[in-house]
């Protein structure tokens, strides 16, 4: 097995451990990050129903058009911005975040940070 599987299946488990105890509900629905290599996805949920409400990414043609981005932080942070502000048109104010597995830092935090300078709260 190599390095890059290890790493996977940790970030995996550390997923399982946190989704145990984080569930995203109609006032409170969950706020899911991923991140691969090159983009970063986000999407809120509502577990009860288990549909997605809003999402976003830095594939989408809104994204694609702005101006370019200095550094992949700097697309979290708008990825961030751009899901807090479809989130407030849909009237969702608080989100329950979910990092995924992913460690706090860089990337994860930068999106996190653009949702809430774009209003939400978590």
């Amino acid at each position: 097995m190599g390095t890059e599987n290890k790493r996977r299946l940790a970030r995996i488990k550390r997923k399982r451990r946190v989704r145990k105890k984080i569930l995203g509900t109609s006032e409170r629905p969950r706020l899911s990050i991923f991140r691969s290599s090159k983009h970063i996805y986000a999407q809120i949920i509502d577990d009860t129903e288990g549909r997605t409400l809003v999402a976003s990414s830095s594939m989408e043609k809104a994204f694609k058009e702005m101006e370019k981005h200095k550094s992949k932080c700097d697309a979290a942070n708008s990825v961030g911005k751009m899901i807090g502000q479809k989130a407030k048109d849909k009237g969702i104010n608080t989100v329950v975040f979910d990092r995924n597995g992913y460690i706090y830092h860089g990337r994860v935090k930068a999106l996190s940070d653009g949702a809430r300078e774009a209003g939400l709260e978590f």
